[in-house]
């Protein structure tokens, strides 16, 4: 189970670096004048149904991941199984937030409007409540005594 955890902790790092380097580049892109770069244009609706759509992503992905952590706190399950579940739904998750980031940095660059930095910033926020932890585990899934001790143990990283 320690070993799966460590793999989600890589994989949601990595899940959350890629898209940094582009929505930063779109931010620099749209608040220098110094660079011109031959962007396509795309029609306005486009834009917002980018600037609702976000949102409405990350609203999805906020409720099915709390609405599978409920029934894994209702499941008489073992840990093991519930740790898998929690890995399956957090990777899903942080699949959503990833699209979501990249969303903002296109719309961004495409359309230069700052509802998008403020997309971003939303996004960033929800990404950083979300990022798994042993803490975070025990409180969403309740554990108690047995369980919350194995999954304090994964606060200690062996080489």
């Amino acid at each position: 189970m320690k070993k799966k955890y460590w793999e989600l902790e890589r994989n949601i790092l990595i899940l959350i670096a890629i898209p940094l380097p582009a929505f930063a580049f779109a931010y620099l892109y749209t608040t220098s004048g110094n660079m011109e770069l031959p962007i396509p244009t795309f029609p306005l609706w486009l834009s917002m149904v980018l600037l609702v759509g976000i949102p409405l992503l990350l609203a999805f992905s906020y409720f099915k991941f709390n609405g599978g952590i409920k029934q894994l706190r209702n499941a008489e399950i073992p840990l093991e199984q519930k740790v898998q579940q929690y890995c399956k739904m957090t990777m899903s998750r942080f699949w959503q937030l990833f699209v979501a980031c990249f969303l903002c940095a296109f719309g961004l660059i495409v359309y230069e409007n700052p509802g998008f930095t403020v997309a971003y910033a939303v996004t960033l926020i929800m990404t950083s409540l979300a990022k798994p932890t042993p803490d975070r585990i025990i409180r969403l899934l309740r554990l108690k005594e047995e369980d919350r001790a194995t999954i304090e143990g994964f606060k200690i990283r062996e080489g």
